[in-house]
Order: C-alpha cells, then sequence, then structure tokens
C-alpha cells in the first residue's frame, strides 16, 4: 500500500545513541539509549541500574510494617555520585507498597495512614524542630483532571488551622503547641497565567511557614505501581517533570523553606506497557524451541534500550502517550482520603485538636 505523504515516518531498528545520531539495534547493547525512562519514583531508578543495591553513592534499606504489611524502601542520595547516577537530587526518598491500597478498604487504609503519618514524621523532625509547626500544604495538579486531582482533593480533606489560632475566627480550646496549618490550590498554568513556584513563593513571603507540604499526583514506570505506591521525599518537586512537562521547581533552594513532597503515581507511559508486554513475550518466546534464538536476540538489549526502541517505533506515529485505569476516579477519591489522613495524624496526632 502506498504510504499517505502526510504519513509521519517510522524509524524501525534504530534507537537514539548519547550524540543525537542513530545507531543500528544491533549495536544498542552497547550504548544507554538516550531516552530516559519516565518515572517520578526514586526506587524504580534502582530497579533499572544494573549494579543493583550496590551503586555508588547510594544507599537502600528496606523493611515491612507487620501491622500493614506496607512494604517500606528507603533511598539515600548521598552525593553527587549517586545524584547523577539516578538522575534524582541529594536527600531522602520513601517508597511505600501495598497491593492492598487500591482496594475499598476503609480498616487497611487507616493503618496506611498511620504508617505514612509516622514516614511523614521521620522526614518532618530534621528539618523543623521547632515546635509548634507552622505548614503551608500545596495541591499541585488539576482538579479538572482526575489522574491529576490528587493534590486539590487530598487539601479538601486537610485539617486546617492557621485561621484558628489567631484574629477573628480564633479558637481558644486549640492547645498552644498546634501546629498551624494553612493550604492552596494553585491550579496550573493554562487556568493561572503563572506558575505554580510563582504562586508558592509569594505566599511564603505572607505566611512565613517552617515548612512546606506538597502533594502531587506522579508518573511511574511500572503499571503494578499505579495506586499502589507513595513517595515521600524531602528534596521537594519538579512538577510535570514525570510526563515530560517541565515547571519550576519547589525546593528549599527557590522557596528558602524545607519542602516535603507526597506522591502517588496515577499515570504510566504507553511505551512502558509496551516495553513490559515485550519482555512478556520473551518469556514466552524462550520457552519454545523455535523461537528461542529470536528471544536470545533480543534478550541482550537493556531494560532501558527495550524501552527506548519502543518509544522510537510509536511516538512518530502516535506523540507520547499516558495511560491511567479505568477506575482512576475511585483511586484518586480514596487514596486522597488515606493521605490526608496520614498528614493530620502527623501534624495532630491520632486525636484530631477540636
Amino acid at each position: 500500500m502506498k504510504k499517505s505523504p502526510t504519513e509521519p515516518p517510522v524509524r524501525t531498528g534504530y534507537l537514539p545513541n548519547e550524540g543525537g545520531g542513530m545507531t543500528d539495534s544491533t549495536g544498542a547493547a552497547q550504548k544507554a539509549a538516550a531516552f530516559d525512562v519516565r518515572t517520578d519514583l526514586a526506587v524504580e531508578e534502582t530497579e533499572t541500574k544494573e549494579a543493583g543495591p550496590a551503586l555508588s553513592g547510594v544507599s537502600t534499606e528496606e523493611s515491612v510494617d507487620t501491622v500493614s504489611q506496607v512494604h517500606i524502601t528507603r533511598v539515600v542520595i548521598e552525593n553527587e555520585t549517586g545524584a547523577r547516577t539516578l538522575k534524582k537530587p541529594i536527600g531522602t526518598y520513601i517508597t511505600l507498597d501495598a497491593v492492598h491500597m487500591d482496594e475499598n478498604n476503609g480498616e487497611s487504609h487507616r493503618e496506611i495512614s498511620q504508617v505514612l503519618a509516622r514516614q511523614i514524621e521521620s522526614l518532618i523532625r530534621p528539618l523543623c524542630p521547632r515546635r509548634p509547626l507552622s505548614v503551608l500544604a500545596v495541591g499541585l495538579g488539576n482538579s479538572s483532571v482526575t489522574p491529576d486531582a490528587l493534590g486539590p482533593m487530598v487539601l479538601d480533606n486537610l485539617l486546617i488551622t492557621r485561621h484558628l489560632k489567631s484574629g477573628e475566627f480564633r479558637f481558644p480550646s486549640l492547645c498552644t503547641d498546634t501546629a498551624s496549618v494553612c493550604g492552596i490550590i494553585p491550579g496550573v498554568m493554562a487556568q493561572t497565567g503563572m506558575e505554580t513556584a510563582e504562586i508558592v513563593e509569594a505566599l511564603c513571603h505572607m505566611v512565613k511557614p517552617d515548612l512546606i507540604l506538597v502533594i502531587d499526583a506522579l508518573a511511574a514506570r511500572s503499571v503494578t505501581r499505579l495506586g499502589t505506591t507513595i513517595q515521600l521525599t524531602d528534596t521537594g518537586i519538579h512538577p510535570g517533570s514525570g510526563v515530560g512537562n517541565h515547571r519550576h521547581s519547589l525546593t528549599k533552594d527557590s522557596l528558602g523553606v524545607p519542602v516535603i513532597a507526597i506522591g502517588v503515581p496515577t499515570v504510566v507511559s504507553a511505551a512502558a506497557i509496551v516495553t513490559d508486554t515485550l519482555d512478556a513475550l520473551l518469556d514466552v518466546l524462550r520457552q519454545e524451541r523455535s523461537t528461542e534464538s529470536l528471544a536470545a536476540s533480543l534478550s541482550g538489549m537493556s531494560g532501558d534500550e527495550k524501552y527506548a526502541l519502543v518509544r522510537e517505533l510509536l511516538e512518530p506515529r502516535f506523540g507520547p502517550m499516558f495511560v491511567t485505569p479505568k477506575d482512576i476516579d475511585e483511586t484518586v477519591k480514596r487514596l486522597s482520603f488515606t493521605i490526608s489522613e496520614g498528614i493530620n495524624i502527623s501534624l495532630f496526632g491520632e486525636a484530631p485538636p477540636f
């Protein structure tokens, strides 16, 4: 069939090399692909590295909470070497994984909230020893787009107390050591015409918080992490980086205040899904004598190289696509309660202040 002149060219069998040119796929195993695997999760970056847990400048600690059965992975990037390896800023990244996190079970989510609260406290304690704590919570994202609405929905369920500790709405029964919490849902640039970082920076000058808590939806490398993983970090956040939409960062360097970021993966790239499917296909091909040689030829490529090849085939024809589960509205709503409850417990304890 004659190809339409408007149909985008498809370059099969090629991968972009580090110098920006093209190289035959048979030599791909010798060079890392220029395409980055899009993920906001530090733990996924450690999983894609061939060196495994012995990465230079990176320490990894794993544990399991005996009550909730939440798997906790603590990745600490200790120096610039580790930062370059994982392509993440120096700092601590805590990942909570629970396969039952996507289930509609109130008791399980309460247990997850308690685990989350303890991990938030572990990040806050060294950053902000002074009490009572003044916190500015920022719900990033677009409330009109369900996969991106996690931040705004968490803010809707957060316990706000700043107006009750001073001014005309002062609540006399509040303890003097109760945290002062205020929040903002800054929207997105298409709605406001302003960078989120500009809005938050202006608020910092007015509110003068001790700590900024940022909540945002993330992008994952693996489908299995959608709605089942929570990441916390003391390095702040770069909004939109996981989907290639880089905005100004929200960090201590840019805002002058410690920033703790909390996020849940809600989208995964189509290329990542196809790559996972390719891995499953290779497992099937290895089982048949007639296709063993084909499987062996493809097995020589690293995970990053297979991902780059898939993107090279997909994106010229379909563009950079991101996929979200069909029940994402229920997932985001459920997890917004879980995260807000974890933040409330970490700031106010098990019993609310009023």
